[in-house]
């Protein structure tokens, strides 16, 4: 006869089986090609737009999805020195900076309250913040349509960027109140000691701790504003105030048959944002995870 060896855990029970290093390799090769397969398939549109706005009409006519044979960048030296283009761009950068300002501002203010304070009506103000990130624009558009013009911001700037404060609100106070929460209150404590008060405090101290939330807050509030078209559609009819998004599908519209122009200035107004988001991608991505920790 012969003895069986059993693995017993220091606890009494078996030991649990490891599992083989192969599986582990195939399991991470598995995981690397999906994802390679969705990254692929998110920049396969990207990479078609600019590429077909260095063709010819005639180019794409004959092959779609071709590569260009002769590098035309007259598509895009013609949207570059067009007036429309950059006026476009400014009123795109005038309602995101706006925006991002405004809910920056807001939502420090109103997160610094929900997390360092306790007063009545406390958990409700912050329930509603949190149902305001389940009620999308798209359900608001005709009442928040009929409340600016009533308010007589119609075809304007501000028209967009007031609601657009209000609908980025939400998100903002959401990720803000965990690191607010989390500086610690002896520290609160020790500066009140030494004379400075509350509101001290917040520009002095509450401020530095939490740029990592405030620098992701603010991209994410710039990206939105910047990619904003039902919104804009709705409420800018004067083509002297459209947005890039709005102003793309108007050029489409007036060029249809020039389909490399139209992929050109389709390129042009979505590279501004590409490039913001990935600059700030480590940022937007350290700002989320402090948030879900706290």
């Amino acid at each position: 006869m012969t003895a069986t060896a059993t693995l017993v855990s220091p606890r009494g029970g078996k030991a649990p089986r490891r599992r083989p290093a192969g599986a582990n390799r195939g399991s991470s090769v598995l995981v690397g090609f999906v994802a390679l397969l969705l990254i692929g398939m998110m920049l396969a549109p990207v990479v078609y737009i600019i590429l077909g706005g260095f063709r010819s009409n005639a180019e794409i006519t004959v092959d779609p999805a071709g590569f260009p044979t002769v590098w035309n960048w007259q598509n895009y030296l013609d949207v570059l020195g067009s007036s429309v283009f950059w006026g476009q761009v400014a009123n795109s950068a005038i309602a995101a900076i706006a925006t991002t300002v405004f809910v920056v501002a807001l939502g420090l203010m109103a997160a610094y309250a929900l997390s360092r304070y306790r007063f009545r009506g406390r958990g409700a103000v912050y329930a509603l913040f949190t149902a305001g990130l389940m009620f999308p624009m798209t359900v608001a558009i005709t009442p928040l349509y009929i409340l600016v013009r009533s308010l007589g911001l119609m075809n304007s700037l501000a028209g967009v960027i007031v609601p657009q404060i209000a609908f980025a609100l939400p998100l903002t106070v959401i990720i803000l109140s965990p690191f607010l929460a989390a500086i610690p209150r002896e520290l609160q404590e020790a500066s009140s000691i030494d004379g400075l008060g509350r509101l001290g405090f917040f520009w002095r101290m509450v401020l530095p701790l939490a740029v990592p939330a405030v620098v992701t807050v603010g991209i994410l509030a710039f990206v939105n504003s910047w990619n904003s078209y039902m919104l804009p559609l709705f409420i800018l009819n004067n083509e002297a105030a459209y947005t890039l998004p709005l102003g793309t599908q108007a050029f489409a519209s007036q060029y249809s048959v020039d389909t490399a122009r139209v992929l050109a200035f389709t390129s042009l107004s979505m590279i501004p944002a590409l490039l913001f988001f990935s600059v700030f991608e480590r940022r937007i991505v350290g700002g989320l995870t402090g948030a879900v920790k706290g």
